[in-house]
């Protein structure tokens, strides 16, 4: 068995990371006020009784930030805001998250306690609404809907978060702009299911074939496409890649161990496991 993309550290990662800035509706640079540390601030909504797919995709937004920024070496602090002060019980979104890999915040806080939250001035606000970001990047997040769960209370929601592979919810809510609303049939998300579980066998299957380096053009496009955090186009690169019978199969172990590290999806979760 090979180790998980040995040929990540060598790649170039100092291309810039932009997101689409509602203040001015065109893609803006990530830059943070003090260098080698980005603060985000993700922010919920007051709590209704239903499941807030919404505010569970504005905190996934601000996790595939995260995790885009520390792959150039980025420390990052995310705070989690409340437009009053924060519920001593955490809401949907807050439980949902750990189900989906959703890294935790450093720190839960109301809207005029934010930056005092994370130390110092924030230099991105993830929301489901345009908000007053006070001179800093603000990425406006579109809503979303999961039709069969909405109607029928929190604690349908919870219970196909609790599925037997809860990051189906994290991929259906990835294959979508994430600045465009998106409303999808909680049925559609098996073919989600069928996806993660295709791909984690083949990495599995990958895995067993001498390393090989990612394909040029496809790791230039993935990174460049993580830069914008175009979710959408990397999971379309990574559909064709898996049937492209001219690439080694180390070279697409390479790749999608790669790209897993900011889709979170655990498409290694196979490897060394008995296929018989």
């Amino acid at each position: 068995m090979q180790s998980l993309s040995r040929d990540v550290t060598r790649l170039n990662l100092d291309d810039v990371l932009r997101l689409l800035d509602a203040r001015i509706g065109s893609y803006t640079e990530v830059r943070p006020a003090r260098p080698g540390l980005l603060r985000v601030c993700a922010h919920l909504r007051q709590e209704t009784g239903e499941p807030d797919f919404t505010g569970l995709r504005v905190l996934l937004v601000a996790d595939l930030l995260a995790r885009a920024a520390e792959l150039r070496g980025l420390q990052v602090l995310t705070a989690v805001v409340f437009p009053g002060q924060p519920p001593a019980q955490p809401g949907f979104p807050e439980r949902a998250a750990a189900a989906l890999g959703i890294h935790p915040p450093a720190a839960r806080a109301s809207s005029a306690e934010a930056a005092a939250s994370l130390g110092g001035p924030v230099d991105v606000h993830v929301a489901s609404a345009g908000i007053d970001g006070l001179g800093a990047l603000v990425a406006v997040v579109g809503a979303a809907r999961v039709r069969g769960v909405g109607d029928c209370g929190e604690l349908a929601g919870g219970a196909m978060l609790a599925d037997q592979d809860a990051l189906a919810v994290r991929l259906a809510l990835m294959s979508f702009p994430h600045h465009r609303a998106v409303d999808f049939a909680e049925s559609a998300m098996a073919r989600d299911r069928q996806t993660i579980g295709d791909w984690r066998q083949r990495v599995a299957e990958w895995a067993e074939s001498p390393s090989k380096p990612m394909p040029k053009r496809i790791s230039q496009a993935i990174q460049a496409a993580f830069g914008d955090l175009d979710m959408v186009l990397v999971l379309a690169l990574l559909r064709g890649l898996a049937l492209d019978a001219g690439v080694p199969a180390g070279a697409k172990f390479e790749t999608f161990a790669f790209a897993d590290r900011i889709l979170g999806l655990e498409l290694a979760r196979e490897i060394g496991r008995s296929r018989h």
